[in-house]
C-alpha cells in the first residue's frame, strides 16, 4: 500500500455547496474558541488563593470572548448562515436550553455596550461636614457580580453539543463538496484560483 502525498496546493472552490462548508467551519472554529475559554475560566475559577487583580482582567477578557464567539455563531450576517434557535433543540440537551442561550445573548449585549461601563457601577456622592454642608465629592464604584463556575460550564456544554452537531454538518456538507469537484473536468479545475497550503506562500489566482 502506497501512502498518498499531501497536497501542496488546491483548487479555490465557488459554490453554494462550498460556501456554506466554509460557513460551518467558521462557526465550527468559533464554538472551539468558546469551549477554550469555557476550559480555561474553569481552571482560573477553581484556583485556590483567588484574589490577584491580574484573575479577575483575565476572567473578564475570557468570558467576554467567549460570549462574543457564541453569540456570532447564531449571527446570519454577511449571508454566513449562522446556527438557529432550532438547532439548540437538536442538541438533545434537556432543561431551559433556549432560556440560557437568550440570556448569554443579552449577556453578551451588556458586556460589549457602548454606552456603559460593564464591570462596574459608578455614583457621585457629596460628603457633608457636621453642619450639613457639603465638603467633598467622593465617586462610589459598585463592581458587578463575577462570573459563576456553573455559568460556565453550562456554557461549554452548550458550545460542545453545537460542536458536534455543526462537525456531522460539515461531514455531510464536504463530501457534496467533493462529488461536485469530481463532476469536474480537469480543464476547469485548472482554471480555478490556485491556493497554496504553505503558510508562507501567497493565495495566487
Amino acid at each position: 500500500m502506497t501512502e498518498t502525498a499531501a497536497p501542496t496546493a488546491v483548487r479555490r472552490m465557488s459554490t453554494p455547496e462550498s460556501a456554506e462548508l466554509a460557513n460551518l467551519a467558521s462557526i465550527f472554529e468559533d464554538l472551539q474558541f468558546v469551549l477554550k475559554c469555557c476550559e480555561e475560566l474553569v481552571a482560573r475559577l477553581a484556583r485556590p488563593g483567588r484574589g490577584d487583580p491580574t484573575d479577575d482582567v483575565v476572567s473578564h477578557s475570557l468570558w467576554t470572548a467567549a460570549l462574543v464567539a457564541y453569540v456570532r455563531c447564531f449571527s446570519i450576517a454577511r449571508k454566513r448562515g449562522g446556527l438557529t434557535e432550532q438547532d439548540l433543540k437538536e442538541t438533545g440537551l434537556q432543561g431551559e436550553v433556549l432560556e440560557w442561550h437568550k440570556m448569554l445573548c443579552r449577556l453578551r449585549d451588556h458586556l460589549t455596550a457602548s454606552s456603559a461601563n460593564p464591570r462596574e457601577r459608578f455614583v457621585i456622592g457629596a460628603a457633608q461636614d457636621a453642619e450639613g454642608r457639603a465638603n467633598g465629592i467622593a465617586i462610589v464604584s459598585t463592581p458587578l457580580p463575577p462570573v459563576e463556575e456553573l455559568a460556565v460550564r453550562q456554557t461549554g456544554r452548550l458550545a460542545m453539543e453545537l460542536t458536534t452537531l455543526v462537525d456531522r454538518r460539515m461531514g455531510e456538507r464536504q463530501r457534496v463538496v467533493f462529488e461536485s469537484a469530481r463532476g469536474m473536468s480537469a480543464r476547469l479545475l485548472n482554471s480555478l484560483p490556485e491556493v497554496r497550503l504553505d503558510p508562507a506562500e501567497e493565495i495566487r489566482s
